[in-house]
């Protein structure tokens, strides 16, 4: 049984940082591309960045780019996401995924099988 569980979200004030943290079981870690996505209310669920397996590609959107870190241990199974200089457009329901395919690639969230339960971040301003 694959368990994805996501901590690390609250609040903080716009300019500031926050690190999330997903920690995986139940699949072979190392084997799949990861990824955060988010979804704000009112909004669709969008990609934020994706890490392939081993962590040599990693995949941005736009509008995090420069701003926020995603790094892989896949000895201990773990996929962190630092956010730095945080906006209020960043506000949202943050989810931790794996794609269920192996040696792929993908910013669409429909190939990612493997869902956590989200964490909250909210940025004031």
């Amino acid at each position: 049984q694959v368990q994805l569980v996501e901590s690390g979200g609250g609040l903080v004030q716009a300019g500031g940082s926050l690190r999330l943290s997903c920690a995986a079981s139940g699949l072979t870690f190392s084997s799949h591309t990861m990824g955060w996505f988010r979804q704000a209310p009112g909004k669709e669920r969008e990609f934020v960045v994706v890490i392939s397996w081993s962590g040599g590609r990693t995949v941005y959107a736009d509008n995090v780019k420069g701003r926020f870190t995603i790094a892989r241990d896949n000895a201990k199974n773990t996929v962190d996401l630092l956010m730095n200089s945080l906006k209020p457009e960043d506000t949202a329901i943050y989810y931790c995924a794996a794609d269920r395919r192996v040696g792929y690639v993908s910013t669409n969230s429909k190939v990612y099988e493997y869902w956590g339960q989200g964490t909250q971040v909210t940025v004031s301003s």
